[in-house]
């Protein structure tokens, strides 16, 4: 017979069951489920679950130093994703601050309003690497100068060298204000607090401020003193890193053992100086960032200068970037960063910047001014 449903059931006796009918709704007998439930049961009870009888602080400790040695922000997020316990434990603050610089280690194109939330959690939890990278992107590369500054200012206080000697550069510069609003003394200050925490280019900022007197006494001889200092600081980093990594198995040995190089990596030219041959050291990852963040968006770090010379002009209008590669500051006003003397096509946030620059490439590219003012008047009436 059919039912209103349209299922068919047989009209048989309680004997044995008929061969099923196709359309037939089928219902598990009672004594069916209760076998399959004790066996779910019986499942279920032979492997106990041992996580849940560790205590929560124990499992938070473990939480805390597994987000101090992530290698990627992924490294969070998996172990966020694997239960509901350690998603709810990895919500404290606690995990948030001992976040590794590496799990912090967004990139341009893949920045998103998420990802400024983990940063400002991370930020909010204390975390003063967080505090510097988000204080950074807000400042430079959002608009968002006072928040930015705020979080630079936060970072800078708990001791964090890059964001001292980033306010330094602010002070310096006069950066998110007028020309009159720099101050150079509140910058030479900033700057050598960094350098006695061991910043490499708060100690090469505070030996040219030194040479020239800039924001502070002049004193020559103090001042060469901290430029040897920055460099032999800067070659025992590398040197660090360089035993650590076995991409360079041949570091450790003088400029003349090293042929040519590792895989055609271009060495530092400041390691140079005391005979030695290393990789350049990576750009922190907020500079990265900024790098990626204008080059996604067409604004070139530096002018060149056959383009300048045949309009006629140099971008008055524009806001530039530092012409140190590794940097990716912009300029928050017009001519707020200085210029090449010479050639007045590089620009620079700071004196560390532009001494990076000219050993790095600019050495080899600056021409005088005039020179290539001339060439490019008198390649005007050929065209």
């Amino acid at each position: 017979m059919r039912t209103r449903s349209g299922s068919l059931y047989t009209c048989g006796g309680t004997g044995e069951s008929a061969a099923p009918v196709a359309g037939q709704k089928r219902k598990r007998s009672p004594a069916a489920a209760g076998e399959a439930s004790g066996v779910r049961r019986k499942r279920q009870a032979t492997g106990p679950d041992y996580l849940d009888g560790i205590p929560d602080d124990l499992v938070l400790s473990i939480f805390s130093k597994l987000a101090a040695s992530a290698n990627s922000p992924s490294d969070l997020l998996s172990v966020h994703l694997t239960c509901k316990r350690l998603n709810g434990l990895g919500q404290q603050d606690m995990v948030f601050a001992k976040a590794s610089p590496a799990s912090l280690a967004v990139k341009a194109a893949a920045w998103s309003e998420p990802v400024q939330r983990f940063l400002k959690r991370c930020a909010d939890a204390g975390n003063l690497e967080a505090c510097y990278i988000l204080g950074m992107i807000r400042f430079y590369c959002l608009g968002s100068r006072s928040g930015g500054a705020a979080l630079l200012a936060k970072a800078a206080v708990g001791g964090h060298p890059a964001a001292l000697y980033s306010l330094a550069v602010i002070q310096f510069n006069g950066s998110g204000g007028a020309k009159s609003d720099r101050d150079l003394r509140a910058g030479a200050a900033l700057c050598a607090r960094s350098a006695a925490l061991g910043h490499v280019d708060a100690l090469r900022e505070l030996g040219h401020c030194l040479q020239d007197g800039y924001g502070v006494r002049r004193d020559p001889a103090e001042g060469r003193r901290l430029l040897v200092a920055a460099n032999a600081r800067e070659l025992s980093l590398a040197l660090a890193a360089a035993a650590a990594s076995a991409t360079y198995p041949f570091a450790s040995l003088p400029i003349g053992a090293v042929a040519g190089g590792a895989g055609g990596v271009t060495s530092s030219p400041l390691l140079s100086d005391f005979g030695w041959s290393l990789p350049e050291a990576e750009p922190h990852t907020a500079n990265q960032f900024m790098s990626d963040w204008w080059a996604s968006r067409g604004v070139q770090a530096c002018a060149k200068k056959t383009d300048a010379a045949a309009t006629g002009g140099d971008g008055e209008g524009e806001l530039r970037l530092c012409s140190h590669m590794r940097c990716g500051r912009k300029e928050t006003r017009r001519h707020e960063f200085r210029r090449c003397s010479v050639c007045g096509a590089a620009n620079y946030c700071s004196r560390a910047c532009q001494a990076l620059d000219w050993k790095r490439a600019h050495k080899a590219q600056c021409v005088p001014m005039d020179r290539w003012l001339v060439g490019g008047a008198a390649a005007a009436p050929q065209q």
